[in-house]
């Protein structure tokens, strides 16, 4: 084998979660060569002098030609969040099998596919999930549809639920619009739920694509800190740390529904389906694969990444209007 470098392509290395992956392989002592798939010229800073950044799009299969050439890893961190289908499955779906075949035609000994949680469906979901054909929403149902081409391919699929941390603009800011817009306990905030950091999330998918050994083939591998954290704990959690009021009561499902539906907000109707059953998953085997030790858990890691949060969230909680009751 080999003593030089590995060369890594990574895509959505300027995303939330691909540019702390892309922070962790350059501070990597082996020194990986990395290669960046990307439409503009932006790479993360640390990387300016290390990265090849190659042009190209996954919508567009003729731009991807070449792009694997001499990889050893693909780390494929890129997808798209929305509602409109043809948009997911261009991109998530088809743009997905389009780079798997560039990877199968140029010899690329591994291939890991960052994914998500929500492609389980609606729970509840205890350490193994339930088999499901209903994905959370159009783009879940896109990305498990590319999720089956990688495992069919023999990658690795990597399923985190809830990512949190600097540079997040889904997880914790759904959970303020739903804290000021419906503020009540769902189910008595009883419900467990998978949380990961950006940093830890970020350093176990670098260790997947400079491990020496061998992945398993067609794995699918749950990214989660090993101990859920119930609504209730992350409501209180979010709530004293962004200095915003706790739920006031309890509602039951009905009642939750019918509020819903006057809220006028149908982006509020999925995260709501995630906090009122059980979303945890073991995420035991991918801790030992990778040999790490996951960081503090969420209710004590929060503190940490709040300031950013409140700076960014302050607008978000100014223009929203809880509802009468």
């Amino acid at each position: 084998m080999s003593d030089s470098p590995r060369t890594i392509l990574v895509t959505g290395a300027t995303g939330f979660v691909g540019h702390e992956v892309v922070h962790q392989l350059c501070a990597d002592p082996a020194r990986p060569r990395l290669r960046l798939l990307a439409h503009a010229t932006d790479v993360p800073d640390c990387c300016a002098a290390t990265a090849t950044v190659v042009r190209g799009g996954l919508t567009d299969p003729a731009s991807l030609r070449d792009v694997c050439r001499d990889v050893d890893t693909v780390l494929h961190l890129a997808s798209v969040i929305t509602e409109d289908a043809a948009t997911a499955h261009a991109v998530n779906t088809q743009g997905t099998e389009a780079l798997l075949t560039e990877a199968r035609r140029s010899g690329v000994r591994r291939f890991v596919r960052l994914s998500t949680g929500a492609v389980y469906g609606p729970g509840p979901h205890r350490g193994e999930p339930r088999p499901s054909d209903r994905p959370l929403s159009v783009t879940s149902a896109s990305r498990l549809a590319g999720d089956r081409s990688v495992l069919a391919a023999g990658g690795v699929v990597l399923r985190p639920f809830l990512v949190y941390g600097p540079g997040d603009v889904w997880v914790v800011p759904s959970l303020v619009r739903v804290l000021t817009r419906l503020p009540y306990w769902i189910e008595g905030g009883r419900p467990r739920l998978s949380l990961i950091s950006v940093g830890d999330l970020a350093r176990i998918t670098a260790a997947l694509a400079t491990r020496a050994a061998p992945l398993p083939r067609s794995a699918v591998l749950h990214a989660a800190h090993p101990r859920p954290v119930s609504v209730r704990d992350l409501f209180t959690t979010v709530c004293r740390h962004l200095d915003l009021p706790l739920p006031h009561r309890t509602v039951s499902r009905a009642e939750l529904a019918a509020r819903l539906g006057a809220a006028a907000d149908p982006a509020l109707a999925p995260r709501l389906l995630q906090l009122r059953e059980d979303h945890w998953f073991d995420g035991a085997p991918l801790w030992s694969l990778t040999g790490l030790a996951p960081g503090p858990v969420f209710t004590e890691d929060f503190a940490a990444c709040a300031p950013w949060y409140r700076e960014r969230l302050h607008d978000v909680v100014r223009a929203t209007v809880p509802l009468a009751g």
